[in-house]
């Protein structure tokens, strides 16, 4: 950081930076899931572990919402739950990744128990829940930019999945169609808020802080997928094991 603050255009810079850098679609079991050079079963653990971000993303969410200041911040803000949680019982993201797992063969008991997660995918969305619970408003929302990068990541994981593997198709990615529309929507309203919000060097270089953080949980996830079961395929205890 300089200085001087940012102007708002040299802050967007700054922040669309940052996801260059470091968005996960640079891991390297990105990669490999994208490239088809997983095993269904490492394709499995991805899914099995990835529901428990998705799982909590309305926690994370609701304790933002709690704390939002104007009526027209939380209508804003109760949107992203209503998109996860849907408004009836089978509908919305969670249920979407659900039906994920199903056409990937697991148990759907199994995996809304929790019992086969990582304690690196534990760790580390349960610090993003944490993180947007107790840092500022200013923070918490820049903490959501990493979808300004996810119609990317997404375009590539389904055009890559479909190809590659002959037990994935359209109707198990289904997750992903709303969000290549919701994801731009919620990221516009989250960007326009840090530019107009974060003023002084101390804020910004804590809003540059807080996405460089969630950049982190999402690229730990991935460490503690490829480390289990890519290279060197030590699984811990008590986590899930491909059949």
């Amino acid at each position: 950081m300089s200085v001087a603050p940012l102007s708002p255009g040299e802050l967007e810079a700054a922040l669309r930076a940052i996801g260059a850098e470091r968005y996960h679609n640079r891991h390297p079991f990105h990669r490999a899931l994208h490239d088809g050079k997983l095993t269904k079963g490492q394709v499995q653990a991805w899914a099995l572990n990835r529901y428990y971000y998705q799982a909590r993303i309305p926690a994370k969410d609701a304790t933002l919402l709690a704390r939002l200041p104007t009526a027209e911040l939380r209508r804003e803000w109760r949107r992203r739950i209503e998109d996860h949680d849907g408004d009836t019982p089978d509908t919305g993201g969670i249920a979407r990744w659900l039906r994920l797992t199903d056409g990937l063969g697991l148990n759907r008991e199994y995996v809304e128990s929790l019992q086969g997660l990582l304690p690196g995918t534990l760790f580390a969305v349960d610090a993003y829940v944490h993180f947007v619970g107790e840092k500022t408003i200013l923070e918490a929302i820049a903490s959501s930019l990493t979808e300004l990068f996810s119609p990317t990541i997404i375009s590539e994981r389904v055009s890559g999945m479909l190809r590659n593997y002959d037990f994935i198709t359209e109707e198990t990615l289904a997750y992903f169609t709303p969000r290549l529309t919701q994801a731009p929507r919620d990221s516009d309203f989250a960007l326009a808020y840090v530019k107009e919000h974060a003023r002084t060097v101390e804020q910004q270089t804590a809003v540059l802080n807080a996405l460089k953080f969630k950049c982190g949980v999402l690229w730990s996830m991935l460490d503690a997928l490829d480390y289990a079961y890519v290279t060197p395929g030590n699984i811990p205890p008590g986590a899930f094991r491909p059949a």
